[in-house]
């Protein structure tokens, strides 16, 4: 129903997290190279338990063979440095979350070829610099499911 893109992760328990969160909400994984860790590392492994058969994963060697499979879809860039909340969009079926590495987030080039209406963020107290990426991808994952009415769940 929805995709989730992660621009070269580098912490394997957070992209693990994202693995299980994906195959539990019927959401396609998508990894964009160079990634800060093994596919077989035990920790992303250990974090994913046994739900990466359940999950469909995708791996990209670069942003433009990811984006050229997402020409028909909607994406969305989520980064702290956007202004649009993610709770003020109505999504749709197909769109895509494009998420940035842990220590430093969507590349200023990268984030500015999204329009500004499809740059949204998750809100957080001024002194705040960052959710972890897990939590960040389960919270706009869940928006865009509810607002489908958790099609397909249980």
């Amino acid at each position: 129903m929805f995709d989730v893109i992660l621009y070269q992760p580098q912490i394997p328990p957070n992209t693990g997290n994202i693995i299980r969160l994906c195959a539990n909400t019927g959401v396609g994984l998508h990894l964009i190279k160079p990634l800060g860790f093994s596919l077989e590392d035990k920790q992303l492994v250990r974090a994913g338990l046994d739900y990466h058969e359940f999950a469909t994963l995708s791996v990209y060697d670069n942003w433009t063979e990811c984006a050229a499979r997402f020409t028909t879809h909607r994406m969305f860039a989520v980064s702290t440095r956007n202004s649009r909340h993610y709770d003020r969009v109505t999504y749709t079926k197909g769109d895509a979350f494009v998420f940035g590495p842990e220590t430093s987030g969507l590349p200023t080039a990268l984030l500015e070829s999204f329009s500004e209406e499809r740059r949204i963020r998750l809100p957080m107290l001024p002194e705040s610099r960052s959710l972890n990426l897990s939590n960040a991808v389960a919270v706009v994952v869940y928006e865009a499911w509810r607002q489908m009415s958790f099609e397909n769940g249980r």
